[in-house]
């Protein structure tokens, strides 16, 4: 079945689903005739469904490290921060992550179609905290960053609830701010990254490009009213404007190269060099 995948639709990996139903010596196994029929590496994932980072590092060495693994916890960390607003303590968002533990191997998501409203794992991100949730998956070295279809596209279903009632659900688009994010990991997400997850409702993070992409960029996200955090870019008196456009006026560094950047209330912005 996997050659026959692999000849019909020319794929250059795969993603395994609910794998923990499935022995885990099986798939270095049928990974590696994989690789020797295709003549190359196979990138995979596999879905281990468990809200538990100890269960997928056990998983993750029983099969030798030969595939990334969803992470799981993170998108519960999401789910929880969503539900929580103001309340959750946004440097913890991170907290027993797969993707702080074992970046390497980590695929980051928001969403899928079995944690979307009335599907089998039900634990929905609220659609406010999905652009703060995207920002910490696609502008972060870490991780390997997954966008679910209904969050760029949107989505419009009727499904069954747990009250036997069927239930209408819309899915707003969050495709504009996604395609900043992008433009933005494609253009300025290189080089250092110096975090500044010191407070517990406005967190943000720099990065300082590199010798091939040399332009800096600032990210800074709040769960509750919004504010400004000091971060350095390493750029000295350099003009820096918010992608997100969010907020209008630019920012510009001081000798040093460093800012007070800004970002409204349960919101996310992005600076870059103007």
């Amino acid at each position: 079945w996997g050659k026959w995948y692999l000849d019909t639709t020319g794929v250059n990996g795969f993603r395994l689903d609910a794998i923990k139903h499935i022995s885990s010596w099986f798939f270095p196994i049928w990974l590696d005739e994989m690789e020797r029929h295709a003549g190359k590496e196979l990138f995979t994932v596999g879905e281990y469904w468990y809200n538990d980072v100890s269960t997928l590092h056990w998983f993750a060495d029983a099969v030798g490290g030969r595939m990334s693994l969803f992470d799981v916890p993170l998108h519960y960390n999401f789910h929880y921060a969503s539900k929580s607003g103001e309340s959750y303590d946004m440097r913890r968002i991170f907290d027993n992550t797969f993707v702080l533990s074992r970046p390497t191997h980590a695929v980051t998501f928001v969403e899928n179609l079995d944690s979307q409203p009335l599907h089998a794992l039900e634990a929905p991100v609220e659609s406010w905290f999905k652009p703060l949730a995207y920002a910490l998956i696609l502008l972060r070295q870490e991780g390997y960053p997954c966008v679910f279809y209904a969050d760029y596209y949107g989505a419009e279903y009727e499904d069954c609830g747990k009250d036997g009632n069927r239930h209408p659900i819309y899915l707003p688009s969050h495709q504009w701010l996604i395609d900043k994010f992008l433009y933005a990991r494609k253009h300025f997400a290189y080089g250092y990254q110096y975090n500044y997850f010191d407070h517990w409702d406005i967190i943000g993070w720099t990065r300082l490009g590199n010798p091939e992409h040399p332009q800096a960029m600032a990210v800074i996200m709040s769960n509750g009213a919004g504010g400004s955090k000091w971060m350095e870019v390493g750029k000295p008196n350099t003009k820096f404007y918010d992608l997100t456009e969010h907020v209008k006026q630019p920012i510009v560094t001081n000798e040093w190269g460093w800012a007070e950047f800004r970002c409204n209330g349960g919101s996310v912005s992005v600076w870059v060099e103007q």
